[in-house]
């Protein structure tokens, strides 16, 4: 099945998360991020933080409820069954810290195809609660057999 480049320029509703402390120890520990600015208030504050701040990539949890309805969209048509992660790319900005809240707007990028394979590359943009762009990501995903 061909790809459908009629979906190219599609924006998604923004999606917002608040962010935790202790989801970003989660986060830290699940990682082995050992950095005590990601663990305690007083040494991320110390570091110049305003609170815990979360390791950058903890930015797919925050942005995880903006791609998904991109990936999933039956417009955009992705077989997941044959689809394999391409890469991810980010740029980040101010830090996120515990109590930020994230809002993330996703937009399919480019749907093209190559040797067989479709490739499917999304944008997001996330910002904290002051407007400050947090994160701008560039999220690919490769479909076998199109």
């Amino acid at each position: 099945m061909p790809v459908n480049e009629d979906a190219i320029g599609k924006e998604y509703p923004p999606a917002s998360y608040e962010v935790g402390r202790e989801k970003i120890r989660e986060y830290a520990n699940a990682i082995g991020a050992a950095n005590p600015a990601h663990h305690e208030r007083a040494a991320a504050q110390a570091a110049g933080y305003r609170n815990v701040v979360a390791p950058p990539m903890f930015c797919v949890v925050y942005s995880a409820a903006a791609i998904a309805p991109a990936v999933l969209d039956p417009e955009v048509g992705i077989n997941l069954a044959t689809m394999v992660h391409g890469g991810q790319e980010f740029v980040w900005g101010e830090p996120v810290c515990a109590g930020d809240l994230i809002t993330t707007t996703a937009r399919v990028s480019e749907i093209y195809e190559r040797d067989g394979k479709g490739f499917y590359v999304f944008e997001s943009a996330s910002a904290n609660q002051d407007g400050d762009e947090v994160v701008r990501g560039t999220w690919t995903n490769i479909v076998r057999g199109v």
